[in-house]
């Protein structure tokens, strides 16, 4: 005969196994959510690694020039944006520029944006990215190549007609005889900017071509130029700290020649703020290199090719002066402008 349990063992007992199974239910519950949220989030990660887009950036730039630096942040905001891996290289040689196009080929980027500033240089290196099937496009120098060399779009301005501008420009500002300097021989883009100043000016206009590299020589070769013909009465530069190497020049010199430039940066906004500027030519940089990147991903993603393929992107010229200055200033103060 089975002796009965007592009620208040048998009211415990009745409980305690619903409840450790419900427990156990709950924890293998948990258990399996918190499996399943891990694997999808690891699966996902790895899908948005192995899916990322690789793109390199390879310019002329020189070290420590503020220019290219603008052009990077602005690849690096868009990269951000659009969750673009990112690599920057630059190199002042043309072969040297060439054969960083060749190290991305090797990487197997999915995209390459290139300057052309001496576009047969680069003519053979382009020519292997896009036999490659790695999509090109071009920025800031050779607007009159990129088509030529196959490049699927280009951003930036056209350097002729903001070369004709400024010598509009000089003409409405009574000057008689400019000299515009070129600190990189052979440069497409320098050319192109001196030859439209020179064929809209009425004035007389020549070229001194000078060592971009070196800063102190750079100064040099124009207060002794400005020695030399006390007749010129503007200097126009092809960079920011060129213009302000040439208030220097112009100072040293005793010379009542005027100063204006091609690009802008945070220095120059402050000397075209007190006059030792006349103006800048604003090709917005930091611009060209976030549509770069940009358009790359956007080819990737939505089969887009801005311009049609056909047209250049324009990106300037914008002229900066005293009258609007401050409307850029806190834009250059932050680095972008």
């Amino acid at each position: 005969m089975n002796t009965p349990l007592p009620a208040s063992r048998s009211r415990g007992s009745s409980r305690s196994v619903p409840l450790a199974a419900l427990t156990a239910v709950c924890c293998l519950l948990l258990a399996g959510c918190s499996g399943a949220a891990a694997s999808g989030s690891d699966a996902d990660t790895a899908g948005r690694s192995g899916d990322r887009m690789k793109v390199a950036l390879v310019t002329h730039g020189g070290k420590g020039d503020t220019f290219w630096e603008l052009v990077r942040k602005g690849a690096d905001a868009a990269a951000a944006k659009d969750g673009v891996e990112l690599t920057y290289a630059s190199d002042a040689d043309a072969a040297g520029q060439a054969q960083l196009v060749r190290d991305a080929i090797r990487d197997q980027v999915d995209g390459i944006a290139v300057t052309l500033a001496k576009p047969q240089a680069m003519k053979s290196a382009v020519a292997e990215a896009r036999a490659a099937g790695i999509p090109v496009v071009g920025l800031n120098s050779g607007i009159d190549a990129w088509r030529p060399l196959g490049v699927m779009e280009y951003f930036g301005q056209d350097d002729s007609v903001a070369g004709r501008a400024v010598g509009d420009r000089l003409d409405g500002l009574g000057a008689r005889h400019a000299l515009c300097v070129i600190h990189e021989r052979g440069n497409v883009a320098l050319e192109a900017r001196c030859a439209g100043v020179k064929k809209s000016f009425a004035g007389d206009t020549d070229m001194l071509y000078v060592d971009g590299t070196d800063m102190d020589a750079t100064t040099t070769a124009v207060t002794d130029r400005l020695r030399q013909d006390p007749d010129i009465d503007e200097v126009v530069t092809n960079g920011a700290q060129y213009a302000l190497a040439a208030v220097r020049a112009v100072d040293t010199a005793g010379s009542k020649a005027e100063v204006a430039t091609f690009d802008l940066s945070a220095d120059l906004v402050d000397a075209v703020r007190d006059g030792r500027v006349q103006f800048a030519v604003d090709q917005q940089p930091y611009l060209q290199g976030y549509l770069a990147v940009d358009g790359l991903w956007l080819h990737r993603t939505n089969g887009n090719i801005s311009g049609g393929g056909v047209a250049p992107v324009l990106t300037g010229p914008a002229f900066v002066t005293k009258a609007n200055v401050a409307e850029v200033a806190r834009f250059a103060a932050d680095g972008t402008r």
